[in-house]
């Protein structure tokens, strides 16, 4: 009989009643609990818990039971008051505070007006959530504003559509991380993330800039806890700019300098102000600060688009977009990611820091005073000075190199090499015969191969004759030219490839090596793997080391599947689905759509900052450049995350061939091509009842895992060949729209 009542038991748990999506946010918000620690202490994803909130996705058990429990003690703690469930009366307002005013209505565009319907402004320290937002069809229900505030909170809150970040429950940032700054009739306004905004009094730039830190309430709390709060941004529109007295575009040689002069009036109003610029000067992203007094900081970034601060290939449309939508890309990426510090790359960069501090207080020493001290798991406050970096490790150029003759050219037993493949062979007779092309792509590659992976947190250690350790990141000199892909193990069995229609996976070219060569840990960890001997020559050892890139990844997949859940593309969907939701997913909302290219190019563009090359600067070669003063200049770190990257690939290129009998055709970094009789990636990925071949390629929205690049006929791709002259054309670069272009695509 205890068998089942213990059946009924798990039948209620089943169906336990969970509260509507928004009081669950309430509840949440009114104990101060993060959506992250509700994550862990339910042992499920962020992304998972913002889901339930939103309404996208319902809990189910066991989670589905200890959610419901949270939310009754919660509901047993926090009540709902009348203001939390009340529907606004028809055609009233309630007078607001003169800080904040809606946006005029004949501003606002279609896009703006769902952003900003259907909500309630509540009084300070009030919790209750926005109401979801109202169909773009519905009829506009009457506007409602908060009660009068001299603190900068009053003004609407209004619901906005999905994705969108309403202020932080830090009371010091509630007005969110940034604001766009607009000028309409006269009047300056601040539009905030989740739809607030703000007036703004100010009639100079100095005093725009106290403005914000005094009354704005903007900001962002830290991502760690030896770190710093985010900085206010301001993003200034053309018309702003007119306001404050900047140019609304930058002239031609100001546009190659990055900057204004320095004799600009603008920033003679700031130095009068005692303001500071830091050394990039007044660019596209501007930092504008005050030395910090102990613990308090001073200072606020800028962001100007009409000077190119959002690039195109980056940030899309972004950057014509009205200031309602753009605060509102703007806040989505700042919540999920971290308030923009400069370009895609600069934030990836500073991504990696605000994850790991270089320094921490001290235990209290005999008198009780704390100090700062190395923070453990970070890269240090300093730099590594430039000489004593592996001279196989560095760029040409680089002060290490400086005794090289000038015109000396390094082989593969000189230079470390680890780059994405760009790699194509010709068609075989029977892939021919096929009808169609079918390119994959893998999500977020790099995040993944940043995934769990060991490296040098600081210098490197010469060694002679080393025995290899695929434990320790480093640099090694080592022959791989034996390795045959004809002969390969896959898993603990020897298996039989055609090794000619392979590409090396210890080139990027794949060509085969022809003698020693330099290589990452993971490239020569594969060799082994692959069932080789390996006896390094000599090898740059880091023994101080561990995962720095791991929360780094974390907090960017998260970003990326939470954008891409509130895009209709879910984890976990079966694969025909999955490629259902993927068809035209960013145009469900294209304002995410511009945030997903954005948190994807932050990846990219983050582990290239960490191998930056001199920017002009007058610099000469064998002379230090200014990203060197960097303690995150590190192209160690990039080899190695782009050598797992590439061995990852490789890994699943030779399971696939070993089930199927397939070889892909042409490689370009994470997109791989393969010849198949249908269409899909279906047409030609092994699975059996849903499920995909273990280790080998698999369809879905996490970062590993594969999507739909595009599909060309065999035909268009011998035409192309033909055409060009190049039976190797890398048709991997074209197979998504078939257009043949030299364009610049950010990659």
């Amino acid at each position: 009989m205890s068998e089942l009542f213990d059946a009924v038991d798990a039948l209620l748990a089943s169906r336990a009643v969970l509260p509507p999506p928004a009081e669950r946010k309430r509840l949440r918000a009114a104990h101060g609990l993060t959506i992250d620690e509700v994550a862990t202490a339910l042992k499920v994803r962020r992304a998972t818990v913002s889901g339930w909130e939103s309404g996208k996705t319902e809990p189910r058990p066991p989670e589905r039971d200890a959610y419901a429990r949270l939310l009754d003690k919660l509901a047993e703690l926090y009540p709902a008051t009348p203001a939390d469930t009340a529907a606004p009366a028809p055609d009233t307002e309630v007078p607001t505070a003169s800080t904040a005013v809606p946006a005029p209505a004949e501003a606002r565009t279609p896009s703006a007006d769902r952003a900003s319907e259907a909500a309630v402004m509540t009084a300070p320290g009030n919790t209750q959530a926005p109401a979801p937002a109202a169909p773009a069809t519905a009829p506009r229900p009457a506007r409602t504003t908060g009660p009068s505030s001299t603190s900068g909170r009053g003004g609407p809150r209004k619901a906005a559509p999905a994705g969108t970040p309403s202020g932080g429950t830090d009371p010091r940032f509630e007005n969110g991380p940034l604001a766009v700054v607009d000028v309409e009739d006269g009047q300056v306004l601040a539009y905030c993330a989740g739809g607030l905004v703000l007036e703004v009094p100010a009639k100079s730039l100095p005093a725009l800039v106290d403005w914000t830190l005094r009354e704005a309430e903007l900001g962002q709390p830290k991502l760690s806890g030896p770190g710093k709060d985010a900085d206010p941004l301001l993003v200034l529109t053309a018309a702003a700019c007119e306001r404050y007295g900047l140019p609304v575009t930058l002239t031609e040689e100001e546009r190659v300098a990055g900057r204004l002069p320095e004799g600009h009036k603008v920033i003679k109003q700031l130095v009068r102000a005692q303001w500071q610029l830091t050394k990039r000067g007044f660019g596209p992203w501007a930092r504008i600060y005050r030395p910090a007094t102990g613990s308090e900081r001073a200072c606020v970034q800028l962001c100007i688009p009409s000077w190119n601060a959002l690039d195109t290939r980056f940030w899309g449309t972004a950057g014509q977009l009205p200031p309602a939508e753009l605060a509102r890309v703007l806040g989505v990426y700042a919540s999920r990611v971290m308030t923009p510090r400069g370009s895609t790359a600069v934030t990836g960069l500073e991504l990696m820091t605000a994850l790991h501090p270089p320094t921490r207080a001290s235990a209290p020493d005999a008198h009780g005073k704390r100090h700062s001290e190395h923070n453990p798991g970070s890269l240090g406050k300093d730099a590594i000075d430039p000489v004593r970096f592996p001279p196989c490790e560095v760029p040409d150029g680089h002060p290490a190199l400086k005794d090289l003759p000038r015109f000396h050219v390094r082989g593969p037993g000189e230079k470390l090499s680890e780059e994405a493949y760009d790699w194509a062979r010709p068609m075989t007779d029977a892939e021919c015969t096929l009808r169609h092309l079918v390119g994959i792509d893998v999500n977020m590659a790099f995040a993944a191969g940043a995934n769990g992976l060991a490296v040098g947190l600081g210098e490197a250690t010469h060694v002679k004759a080393p025995v290899f350790d695929p434990k320790l990141p480093g640099s090694w000199l080592v022959d791989l030219s034996h390795v045959d892909l004809s002969r390969v193990k896959v898993g603990k069995e020897w298996v039989e490839l055609n090794g000619s229609l392979l590409p090396s996976p210890f080139t990027p070219k794949g060509e085969r090596p022809e003698g020693p060569a330099w290589y990452a840990t993971p490239t020569v960890a594969y060799a082994a793997e692959l069932g080789y001997e390996v006896r390094p020559i000599e090898a740059w050892a880091r023994y101080d080391n561990g995962r720095y890139l791991d929360g780094w990844y974390q907090r960017l997949r998260d970003a990326y599947l939470a954008t891409m859940a509130d895009l209709g593309v879910d984890a976990g969907l079966a694969p025909a689905d999955f490629l259902a939701a993927m068809d035209g997913y960013q145009d469900r909302d294209p304002e995410l759509g511009l945030v997903v290219s954005a948190i994807k190019a932050t990846v990219k563009g983050g582990l290239g900052k960490l191998r930056e090359r001199p920017r002009a600067e007058g610099w000469r070669p064998g002379e230090p450049w200014r990203a060197l003063s960097r303690p995150t200049w590190r192209p160690d770190i990039r080899a190695a995350v782009i050598s797992r990257t590439r061995i990852n690939l490789h890994r699943k290129i030779v399971k696939h061939a070993s089930f199927t009998g397939q070889y892909p055709i042409a490689i370009l970094s994470d997109c791989v091509v393969y010849a198949a009789d249908g269409p899909s990636p279906l047409d030609f990925l092994p699975y059996r009842q849903g499920k995909p071949l273990p280790g080998g390629f698999a369809l879905g929205v996490n970062p590993g895992l594969v999507k739909w690049e595009g599909t060309q006929s065999v035909l268009w791709g011998e035409e192309v060949r033909e055409k060009f002259s190049a039976p190797e054309l890398n048709l991997a670069r074209y197979i998504k729209d078939g257009t043949v272009t030299d364009a610049d695509n950010g990659e």
